[in-house]
């Protein structure tokens, strides 16, 4: 959420950032409903202020004074009631307008309209050269056996995929390799819940907007998370942290749901786009710097390409433009896999800061050395995605025989097997 000072400070910052990002947002509404907030406010201190001095002449006065106070006291506490339920109504509706304002990006991020406008930061490694004619990873999984989209289907719907034999290791073994990675770099491990209450939706930025991309379990008013950001985040929600626990670094493991939505027509072939998904996520709160907030950027940034770089694939980085940008997101980078089968680059991780854009929604706070309590900044970045780098490793390594070779550094994770095939 964003902060209702700055916004009466600065409305064009807001209304220029919502339009870079494409979002529909109701500043002037909001400002609007702000005012009528302070008004409301400022009438109720007084009349609890008069109230207060006649209860006191009350004690003092006989009767048809005292008889005229107390009518006069009962007119008064009605008021209070009344505007204390306007204050109350009106608190509760700038709440569902601040919460549909997006969270303005930084002035260096690139303006644009969509993908096409990401801005090429680097690539690394070079793309495969095949003496033969390459296969997708539809058709090379299917011949290994590594995983079943047509049982899938029909089991599921569309989007929806087995994972079976050396497909299933891949997928440990990607998981397994990445918390080490990270453990290593001192994050926690944590295997998250992946069903939550609608509050850490709202928390983390993902509720109102987009609700459509979740599912729901309707019945218990609960949700199927789409990223373990969502968990890693709520886990400090309500809580007031220490600044030298900060920064605190996640490393989430779960099982992701999203309903892919805005996406019909859009990669429906093979397991790119998919409705369920592993994940393994990098989750950082720091402290209300923004210097500090760049350095673990390039930390989280710098730990994903460490992990893809030492699979032995050729990527690149972009920095994503504004009209490419979610809700809370200040600055985002993209990480792309070659995948043969695409004839060119997909995304596989993002990186991105929010400021403290989810720590308003989630209540999080910390108590600063300077005095008083601060919002900390949040940030993530992914680790791995599967089946998303299983079809990067499967397309770039795979053999004239129709084998498949195995990263050196997931040999030990796959019981030492160098060659699915």
């Amino acid at each position: 959420m964003i902060d209702i000072k700055k916004l009466r400070e600065d409305p064009e910052h807001f209304k220029k950032g919502a339009e870079k990002k494409k979002f529909t947002a109701d500043i002037d509404g909001a400002l609007a409903i702000d005012e009528e907030r302070r008004k409301l406010q400022a009438s109720l201190d007084s009349r609890r202020k008069v109230l207060g001095e006649k209860s006191r002449l009350i004690k003092k006065e006989t009767g048809t004074g005292r008889e005229k106070l107390q009518a006069e006291l009962k007119s008064f506490s009605r008021a209070i009631k009344e505007d204390e339920q306007k204050l109350k109504d009106n608190k509760r509706e700038l709440n569902r307008v601040l919460l549909t304002i997006p969270n303005p990006p930084m002035d260096d991020v690139p303006v644009g309209e969509g993908e096409e406008d990401n801005v090429e930061i680097r690539k690394v490694n070079k793309p495969p050269e095949f003496s033969f004619k390459p296969g997708d990873h539809v058709e090379i999984g299917s011949a290994l056996g590594l995983f079943d989209i047509e049982r899938g289907v029909k089991v599921a719907g569309a989007r929806s995929y087995y994972l079976k034999n050396e497909g299933v290791l891949l997928e440990n073994a990607l998981i397994r390799y990445a918390i080490d990675v990270l453990m290593e770099r001192g994050y926690a491990p944590l295997i998250t819940p992946v069903i939550v209450r609608e509050d850490c939706m709202v928390g983390s930025g993902y509720f109102p907007v987009g609700r459509e991309e979740a599912y729901a379990i309707e019945k218990d008013g609960l949700y199927l998370i789409g990223t373990s950001e969502v968990t890693l985040v709520s886990y400090h929600m309500d809580e007031i942290l220490a600044e030298d626990e900060l920064p605190l670094k996640y490393a989430g493991c779960s099982t992701c749901f999203r309903r892919e939505a805005g996406s019909y027509g859009k990669d429906v072939r093979g397991l790119y786009r998919v409705h369920q998904f592993q994940k393994v996520e990098q989750v950082v709160i720091c402290k209300n710097d923004a210097k500090e907030m760049a350095r673990i950027h390039a930390e989280l940034l710098s730990n994903a390409e460490f992990i893809v770089k030492s699979l032995g694939l050729a990527y690149r980085v972009v920095e994503v433009c504004t009209g490419e940008m979610g809700m809370g997101q200040i600055k985002k980078h993209d990480i792309e896999c070659w995948m043969p089968g695409r004839c060119g680059f997909g995304e596989t991780h993002s990186c991105s800061s929010f400021g403290d854009f989810q720590a308003r929604r989630s209540r999080i706070r910390y108590k600063a050395k300077s005095g008083g309590n601060q919002f900390p900044f949040t940030l993530n970045n992914t680790a791995v995605a599967s089946p998303r780098l299983i079809i990067a490793l499967v397309e770039n390594f795979q053999n004239e025989d129709g084998s498949v070779n195995i990263p050196e550094v997931l040999v030990p994770y796959m019981g030492g097997r160098k060659k699915i095939g």
